[in-house]
């Protein structure tokens, strides 16, 4: 039997949740949120059930450095806008200002990380994205991956 998020106990615990938020942009405006808008219901299921939601996506294809052109920002921005309360956005995918995002969540409240594609481990080989994957479970309790199958629970 296939496990879904209903089957989880996510009150009060910090739920990573690999979302395809890849959306098209023209000069920083998004041009179309439909993968924004189909991440809605996974994203809300976990929140109104008390979950610190932790939203992972990448933008884009940067080559393992930071670049304003494929920052999450206008995503986090138009998340927010969708569900009616700010989302902030970390400055990095894995450094101090994720640690502190992630630690100043609220049960019910979801943030981003800035865009995963930002640090060479997670385009890299196995060994290095293993590295990001044990990096990031320091703070996890929960991993989903609605990346391919937005709004399944």
């Amino acid at each position: 039997m296939i496990r879904g998020i209903d089957d989880l106990e996510v009150s009060g615990k910090v739920v990573f949740v690999r979302c395809d938020l890849n959306v098209p942009l023209e000069a920083g405006v998004i041009t179309d949120d439909g993968r924004i808008r189909a991440s809605l219901p996974t994203l809300k299921n976990l929140a109104d059930r008390g979950a610190r939601v932790v939203v992972l996506a990448h933008l884009g294809r940067p080559k393992g450095t930071p670049e304003a052109k494929h920052s999450l920002a206008p995503a986090a921005l138009r998340l927010g806008e969708l569900l009616g309360s700010q989302v902030p956005l970390a400055a990095d995918v894995c450094g101090t200002s994720a640690q502190e995002t992630i630690a100043a969540l609220t049960d019910g409240q979801i943030a981003m990380l800035e865009n995963v594609r930002f640090d060479a481990r997670e385009t890299g080989d196995a060994s290095a994205r293993q590295e990001l994957a044990k990096a990031w479970a320091k703070h996890v309790t929960h991993f989903i991956s609605d990346k391919f199958c937005p709004g399944f629970g």
